[in-house]
């Protein structure tokens, strides 16, 4: 692998609107770019890598950054030191999240909290931070630029090389029964582009067909069936079915 491809690659998913790919993880970290300021969406996942992406954003733009963390896991998150001073906006669940995690103690936690929705305006384009309940973890944000037609979803959407979701999609803090609602949010806002927290940006058709297997394994995981029956009914393979059953038991 080259070094260009170690350290990461844009995609041009419009004017100003980027996202970036990365081989650790398939991580997929974004920028918006405006006419007086600039937003980075997500950090990546410790300094080093954090630093990285800081200076990939400034061979793009000289623009005053703030920074989105779509919700607190670490692979998103725990990069946030290298953008540093910068206004940091995150639902208020992973600012608690952040303080909670003793591994995040470098993690400044963020200052800028959406409950529900926020409006950032980077110069003459107008950037939409939105909450659509609990579903991958209690905070997900998603970020929606509609001048260009794209929302960046964090780890609500997941394009696996193997399919749409691994085993560790699902968390002691995923909310499993809200996840297909959030789907149908991120549909709601007729996006052109959705881009993934890991995996090649996707089509709005690849969400509604992400979106039907998910409700359907939210529905084996309500119906108290045991785990094999569950399996045996599953839509995804055993470790994911497995892994969602779990994220229940914990809740």
């Amino acid at each position: 692998m080259s070094a260009v491809a170690e350290q990461g690659r844009w995609i041009e998913l419009g004017a100003g609107v980027l996202a970036r790919r990365h081989a650790e993880l398939d991580l997929t970290t974004g920028l918006v770019i405006g006419a007086k300021a600039c937003l980075a969406i997500d950090t990546r996942g410790d300094a080093a890598q954090g630093a990285e992406l800081a200076r990939a954003i400034r061979e793009r733009t000289p623009l005053p950054w703030s920074v989105v963390l779509t919700h607190a896991h670490f692979d998103h998150a725990f990069g946030t030191p290298a953008f540093r001073p910068c206004p940091v906006w995150a639902h208020p669940g992973c600012r608690a999240a952040l303080a909670a995690d003793p591994a995040a103690t470098e993690v400044a936690p963020p200052e800028e909290l959406v409950a529900g929705s926020a409006v950032l305006n980077l110069g003459g384009r107008i950037v939409r931070l939105i909450h659509l309940g609990p579903a991958h973890t209690d905070h997900d944000l998603v970020v929606q630029v509609p001048d260009a037609g794209v929302v960046f979803a964090g780890d609500l959407v997941e394009h696996e090389p193997g399919g749409s979701f691994s085993s560790e999609s699902f968390g002691a803090d995923t909310t499993i029964s809200g996840w297909p609602a959030a789907l149908d949010g991120i549909l709601a806002l007729r996006p052109r582009i959705v881009v993934p927290g890991h995996g090649e940006p996707v089509d709005p058709e690849f969400v509604a067909a992400q979106r039907e297997p998910l409700a359907e394994l939210a529905g084996l995981c309500a119906a108290g069936l045991a785990p094999e029956d569950a399996v045996a009914r599953s839509p995804y393979p055993r470790a994911v079915t497995l892994a969602a059953l779990a994220s229940v038991s914990r809740s």
